[in-house]
C-alpha cells in the first residue's frame, strides 16, 4: 500500500503515517462506489471516541458517497436483495468493519448510538461543506447529492491531503429556489416542519417526492451531475416516511 510510517514531529502521541496512507483507503473504497472525504486531527470538543484498549484519537477520516455510483455498487450486493431491515447500513458496516481491519482503524457509524456521533460536524471539519437552509450539508462540487456513510478513526497521525476552504453555494444563490419548492412549505429560515412534510409524502399528491426524491432538493440547482437515480432516492426516501409517520403517531 506504499505506507510509510516516520516520527510524530510534535512529541504528542501516535506514529506520523504519510499521505499515502489516505490515498489507499480512497483506493479502497472505490470499488465499492465509496469515497475518502477528507479528515482531521480531532481535538477533545470534538467528541471523536477512543479506540480499543482506550487510546485517543489522533485522525479521523471520513467516508461518504456522492451522486449514484454507491448505489450501483450497493444494489450488486447481498444485502440489497436479502430483504433484511437496513440494507444499506448493514452493507456499509461489513465494508467499512473490513476496512478499518486492515488500515488498523476504529470504524464509527451515523447510527451508533446514543450518543451518535456528530457526523456532521466532523464533515464540516474533514471538507468545505456548510449548512443549506434545507439543514442538509452543500458541497461546492455535489450539491445536496452526498452523504456521510462513517468515519475511521486512528491512534496515527495521518499526514491529510490540505483542506481548501470554498464557499458555499448557497452564498451565491439569489433565488432560494429550494424554500420554494416544496408543495407544503416545509422549510422556512430555521425550521423544517417534519409533520407536514412526513403527511405529504404520504398521498397521491406526494408521489413526486417520493419517487423522484425531495422536490426542494431537486430545486437546488448545485451539483445537478451528482442528483440521485429515481430508485436511489425513493429508497431513502421509504424508510424516512415510515420513521416520520411512526413518531407521529406515537405522539
Amino acid at each position: 500500500m506504499g505506507v510509510v510510517t516516520g516520527t510524530d514531529p510534535s512529541g504528542s502521541h501516535g506514529a506520523m503515517r504519510t499521505v499515502s496512507v489516505v490515498a489507499a483507503i480512497g483506493e479502497a473504497l472505490a470499488p465499492h462506489g465509496l469515497i475518502a472525504r477528507g479528515g482531521f486531527h480531532p481535538a477533545p470538543e470534538d467528541g471523536v471516541p477512543a479506540l480499543p484498549g482506550g487510546t485517543a484519537a489522533a485522525t479521523v477520516v471520513m467516508v461518504g458517497n456522492a451522486g449514484p455510483e454507491m448505489w450501483r455498487h450497493f444494489c450488486a450486493t447481498p444485502e440489497y436483495a436479502d430483504g433484511a431491515p437496513d440494507p444499506l447500513d448493514r452493507w456499509t458496516r461489513r465494508v467499512l468493519t473490513a476496512m478499518a481491519d486492515e488500515f488498523g482503524a476504529r470504524p464509527v457509524f451515523p447510527s451508533e448510538g446514543p450518543p451518535y456521533p456528530p457526523m456532521q460536524r466532523w464533515a464540516m471539519r474533514a471538507e468545505p461543506v456548510h449548512a443549506s437552509p434545507l439543514g442538509l450539508l452543500i458541497h461546492p462540487d455535489y450539491g445536496l447529492w452526498h452523504a456521510y456513510r462513517g468515519a475511521l478513526v486512528f491512534a496515527d497521525i495521518l499526514e491529510l491531503p490540505p483542506r481548501i476552504d470554498r464557499p458555499s453555494p448557497c452564498d451565491s444563490c439569489v433565488d432560494r429556489p429550494c424554500l420554494g419548492s416544496c408543495p407544503v412549505n416545509a422549510f422556512r429560515p430555521g425550521r423544517y416542519d417534519v409533520p407536514a412534510c412526513a403527511r405529504h409524502i404520504d398521498t397521491r399528491a406526494g408521489a413526486d417526492c417520493m419517487e423522484l426524491g425531495c422536490r426542494a432538493r431537486r430545486a437546488c440547482p448545485a451539483g445537478r451531475p451528482y442528483v440521485y437515480l429515481p430508485a436511489q432516492a425513493e429508497f431513502h426516501m421509504l424508510p424516512f416516511r415510515r420513521n416520520a409517520l411512526a413518531r407521529l403517531e406515537s405522539q
